[in-house]
C-alpha cells in the first residue's frame, strides 16, 4: 500500500470548513468493539476525508470488505514497506501531518496503557507519540467492566487527559464477554456527532 500523501502540513482546525473537508484519522485497537470500525468509517467518510489505522489485534474483528472504498487502511506492515533510504516518507509522521483530528475507537486497555506510558511499538502508538497536541485527539475506550474499573485505568486516563486527549466515555450494556456493566464503546453515531459538534464549535465566528 502506498504511503499516506502529505504534501503540506495539516491546516488549523478552524480553517477546515473554509477551504476543504476536515481530515480525520480513525484508528482501531484490539477490542471486540472493532467490529463496529467499518460503521465508524462510513459515518465519517460522508462528511470528511478519512484515513484509517488498525493494530494487528484489531484486524481480527475488522471486515475490510465493508470499509468505504475511498478510505485507505494502514497497518503495521505498511509502516516501513515503502521506506528505502533516508529522506523517504515515514508513514506515522505523514499521517500525523495529514490529519486535523485523530479518533481512536475502540481504545483497548492495552493501547491506553501504552499511550499513557509513552510506548510506541506499532503504527497507531507511533502516530500518537509523534502527535502535535495542538490538534485534537478523541478516544472511545472499550473493555471489560473490571478492566474499566481497574485502578490502572483511572491513572492512565489522568495521564492522557493531561496531554489534552478528549474522552468519549464507554457505556453500560451487556458486553461481548457476557458480563453486564460499563465498558462498551460508545456507538459510532455518537462518536461521529461528538467530533463534528466539537469541530463546528471551533469554526464558529466569535
Amino acid at each position: 500500500m502506498a504511503t499516506a500523501s502529505s504534501s503540506s502540513e495539516s491546516m488549523p482546525v478552524e480553517a477546515c470548513n473554509e477551504s476543504r473537508k476536515p481530515r480525520i484519522l480513525l484508528a482501531a485497537s484490539g477490542s471486540v468493539a472493532a467490529i463496529k470500525f467499518a460503521n465508524l468509517c462510513h459515518c465519517f467518510a460522508e462528511w470528511a476525508e478519512v484515513k484509517a489505522v488498525a493494530t494487528k489485534a484489531s484486524l481480527h474483528f475488522i471486515d475490510r470488505a465493508i470499509l468505504p472504498k475511498d478510505v485507505a487502511l494502514y497497518t503495521d506492515e505498511d509502516e516501513w514497506s515503502n521506506w528505502k533510504k533516508i529522506g523517504d516518507n515515514v508513514l506515522h509522521i505523514e499521517l500525523r501531518r495529514w490529519a486535523d483530528i485523530m479518533v481512536i475507537a475502540p481504545l483497548s486497555a492495552n493501547t491506553l496503557g501504552k499511550i499513557a506510558g509513552g510506548l510506541c511499538d506499532n503504527l497507531l502508538t507511533c502516530v500518537v507519540r509523534a502527535w502535535d497536541y495542538s490538534k485534537p485527539i478523541f478516544v472511545a475506550p472499550a473493555m471489560n467492566t473490571f478492566m474499566w474499573n481497574n485502578p490502572f485505568t483511572e491513572r492512565h486516563l489522568m495521564v492522557i487527559d493531561d496531554l489534552g486527549v478528549s474522552l468519549i466515555p464507554p457505556v453500560t450494556k451487556r458486553l461481548a464477554c457476557g458480563d453486564y456493566g460499563n465498558g462498551a464503546m460508545a456507538e459510532p453515531s455518537l462518536i461521529f456527532s461528538t467530533v463534528r459538534i466539537f469541530l463546528k464549535s471551533r469554526v464558529q465566528p466569535t
